[in-house]
């Protein structure tokens, strides 16, 4: 009876727990796009950028500053957004105020990782932020990744968003 409960108990555990599949290191993401890894830069967050970002977010941005690297008029994002119960991390390459590159770098989800696919991701190629701070293109969601099409929309915006920051701001 102890053995039956053991096993139960085990396959409980393991049904449960959320695979990490690493498609791509953030530094070979970060070379891939702009050719080397440069020193990270840090953008800070004020008041009125914070109530932006929980905009886009659609929940309270707790972060006090954010990490990128930067060649130029291109930058490169390094971001973690929760799918359903688990940080999706994605990185983002923007040249121009528009979006070059996304790529799920690592996915931590037990469903959806469709959108680590080139025929999801390849959607915000040439996208914009517009005044409303809404992607200028409509992105087609995924039947069973809702949440994971909703975590990588949101990262794009908040990554055009704060690409236009940094490179207005010299």
């Amino acid at each position: 009876m102890m053995a039956r409960l053991f096993i139960l108990l085990a396959s409980l555990l393991c049904a449960t727990a959320q695979a990490e599949d690493v498609y791509l290191t953030p530094a070979e993401f970060i070379q891939q796009a702009l050719g080397s890894v440069p020193k990270p830069a840090v953008i800070w967050l004020d008041d009125s950028v914070k109530d932006d970002i929980d905009q886009i977010m659609a929940r309270r941005y707790e972060k006090l500053r954010v990490k990128y690297w930067r060649e130029q008029d291109q930058t490169v994002w390094i971001m973690d957004e929760i799918g359903k119960e688990s940080p999706i991390t994605v990185g983002i390459h923007i040249k121009n105020s528009q979006i070059q590159q996304v790529k799920v770098l690592i996915y931590r989800e037990s469903r959806g990782d469709e959108v680590r696919h080139d025929f999801f991701t390849n959607q915000f190629i040439d996208t914009r932020l517009d005044n409303e701070l809404q992607l200028d293109q409509h992105i087609d969601g995924i039947t069973g990744a809702t949440l994971s099409v909703r975590a990588l929309t949101k990262l794009s915006r908040l990554a055009l968003y704060l690409h236009n920051k940094v490179t207005q701001s010299k």
